[in-house]
């Protein structure tokens, strides 16, 4: 599936042989980015949650892949939820541009599909925002992870959502309440 650690490798090679017929460097340089990628990728693959799946419509581009959350557990459970990422030429020094491809009503998540999780971010208040220690790997672990554990409706990108959220679990507790009693 790494087609672009097959070129990668080949392009070392080539770099031991100058010969006049070769194409010029700036045809056959590989970014930093990819380099990385071509790394990050065969890691994820290995350590992907059980929840999700990552498909790469092209093989030669790893920067522009998506991914699938079929979350096991929780509010979510049993949805199927699409999201698009693109690394872009600048990575590891900034995150990847992630969006929800699915409509969903999420605390989190708008309906444009706009997502909020601080490692998506350049900047942070918290100080868990993107750093280039950070891998895709996290990035993954991260989206998978807004549908359990780190749903947050106390801090909502999405208000109206979080909001119906909070209007429906007090309503459940008054009626858990009054069965009780």
């Amino acid at each position: 599936m790494l087609t672009l650690a097959s070129k990668l490798k080949r392009d070392d090679g080539l770099k031991g042989s100058r010969t006049a017929a070769t194409a010029s460097d700036s045809t056959r340089r590989v970014s930093v980015r990819d380099k990385l990628l071509v790394k990050e990728v065969a890691e994820l693959e290995a350590n992907l949650p059980c929840t999700c799946k990552v498909h790469f419509p092209d093989p030669n581009k790893l920067h522009c892949f998506q991914l699938t959350v079929t979350p096991d557990e929780g509010y979510y459970q049993g949805g199927k939820f699409q999201f698009e990422t693109e690394v872009p030429d600048a990575y590891n020094m900034v995150p990847p541009k992630v969006k929800c491809l699915t409509k969903i009503w999420h605390p989190n998540i708008t309906e444009t599909g706009e997502i909020c999780l601080s490692l998506l971010r350049e900047h942070s208040i918290d100080g868990t925002g993107w750093a280039p220690t950070r891998t895709l790997k996290d990035v993954v672990w991260g989206l998978n992870s807004l549908f359990t554990d780190l749903l947050n409706f106390d801090d909502p990108l999405n208000i109206e959502a979080a909001e119906h959220h909070l209007r429906d679990k007090v309503s459940q507790k008054t009626v858990y309440l009054e069965t009780i009693h």
